[in-house]
């Protein structure tokens, strides 16, 4: 039977927690990823931001309504992180995506649920130093 984790986002580095979070995806776990809006992008704050506005003006020449349509949302965020990092045409992929929860804060039914930390994903310098995925979602045009 697949295991059920819990795994707080909190102060962890966003890619690192992520390539956990596959890592268990691919072993069959199910996994339930809250405080999405807690986790942290390293990098200077000025140059993540512009990064991730270059990345939200591609879209299509011919008609932006065929996409590619781009996460604004701090959970699509950290979704979309953990398929990049899962194969995500393969049957194994399509069903650990399946396996996946990610949650805005920590939804009722979670509360008192044990939540896993990774030491080695968590930020090491004041959080000054990092940018929330909620920040970066505000500065992309997230609307709460």
């Amino acid at each position: 039977m697949a295991e059920q984790v819990v795994v707080d986002a909190t102060n962890h580095i966003a890619g690192r927690l992520c390539s956990y979070v596959a890592k268990m995806l691919l072993k069959g776990d199910n996994v339930i990823v809250v405080n999405a809006e807690k986790a942290m992008l390293s990098g200077n704050r000025y140059s993540v931001i512009r990064q991730w506005h270059e990345y939200i003006e591609i879209g299509s020449i011919v008609n932006p309504v065929h996409g590619p349509f781009h996460a604004r949302r701090p959970d699509r965020i950290i979704t979309r992180m953990v398929r990049g990092m899962v194969p995500k045409q393969k049957p194994k992929g399509v069903s650990a995506m399946k396996r996946l929860r990610v949650y805005i804060g920590v939804p009722k039914n979670y509360e008192g649920a044990k939540a896993k930390e990774f030491d080695d994903a968590k930020i090491r310098k004041p959080a000054s130093y990092y940018i929330s995925v909620h920040d970066l979602a505000k500065s992309i045009g997230w609307n709460e």
